[in-house]
């Protein structure tokens, strides 16, 4: 019997330089997605990914459209060499939940780029003009770490795994939540650098301007389970999709609680991460000890994925 799988796809903070550029040279309908993407953007999303400097690629406005694409480019290139295996869940880590929704059907290819696009240039704007900046508790119990923010006036941006949170808001009050982060019980607080404030109240303007963009896109129910960051609870009707990707912008993303729901409630039994760098094969495994999770960023590691695909899956 076929295994339960779910498909993850990799946020912000993944990206990696020449992302895609080994899979567009190998595979046509790789190449032809990014081309694509090139068309619909009005500039070339594929020279972002493949050849510009690390500093062009992370810039909100660009990463984030370049992760969506690879994350598809990726999936249709292992259909294509694997078959075109089951999948019961699809989840993705802050922007990975657009490219995820993408997966299951939730609105094409075309309409969740120009979200994407619109979503990216809102919040890079909305950084620019909140000065905003986030921190990473590592080692904190959630509820100590909850009221650190609650006493510092900042949002609980990320809930990533067990002693993984992530603090969101102004400056000067993420200064102030490292410099209390001990007395939290959280063994180690460290800025990230990052745009601005992510997933914080500072988004607002963000994403006020992507509500009206949600409402009139095409959108119909998932062909198979999503998982929305907001509640880590499945997205399965247009309206429940509209409202958590607008809420995402400024809510938290509980990964953890997303994770424990596609293996205790959806019975996944294998995780295929689609995107650079593994990072999150590492968090599903401080989330549950043992799970298999195959992390699939390039073409080499596609092609391994396909090759034991076609004996397990």
């Amino acid at each position: 019997m076929a295994r339960k799988i779910a498909l993850l796809f990799s946020g912000q903070g993944a990206q990696q330089v020449g992302m895609g550029k080994d899979l567009a040279q190998r595979y046509a309908v790789a190449a032809n997605l990014f081309a694509q993407a090139d068309r619909l953007l009005g500039r070339s999303l594929s020279h972002i990914a493949f050849d510009a400097p690390l500093e062009e690629l992370t810039q909100t406005a660009n990463c984030q459209p370049a992760l969506y694409v690879h994350g598809l480019a990726l999936l249709k290139v292992l259909k294509e060499e694997a078959g075109d295996f089951p999948i019961t869940a699809c989840a993705g880590l802050s922007l990975g939940e657009f490219t995820a929704h993408a997966a299951a059907g939730t609105f094409s290819f075309e309409t969740g780029l120009q979200l994407v696009a619109l979503r990216s240039q809102a919040m890079q704007d909305a950084c620019r003009q909140t000065h905003g900046t986030m921190a990473a508790c590592v080692g904190g119990q959630e509820a100590e770490v909850r009221a650190l923010a609650a006493r510092t006036g900042v949002d609980i941006a990320n809930l990533n795994a067990p002693g993984q949170i992530v603090l969101s808001g102004e400056q000067a009050r993420i200064e102030e939540a490292i410099a209390l982060a001990k007395e939290y019980g959280v063994r180690r607080a460290v800025m990230l650098t990052v745009d601005g404030a992510f997933h914080s109240r500072l988004m607002a303007g963000a994403e006020t301007r992507l509500r009206p963009a949600l409402e009139r896109a095409e959108i119909q129910a998932p062909q198979n389970l999503v998982i929305a960051n907001v509640t880590a609870q499945p997205a399965d009707t247009p309206e429940k999709v509209r409202e958590t990707l607008a809420r995402q912008v400024t809510g938290s993303v509980r990964w953890t609680e997303s994770i424990n729901y596609l293996l205790d409630e959806a019975g996944c039994e294998l995780f295929l991460e689609l995107g650079p760098g593994g990072i999150l094969a590492g968090l599903v495994n401080r989330i549950r000890k043992g799970v298999e999770v195959v992390s699939v960023s390039d073409a080499a590691s596609l092609e391994a994925a396909a090759r034991g695909g076609a004996r397990s899956w």
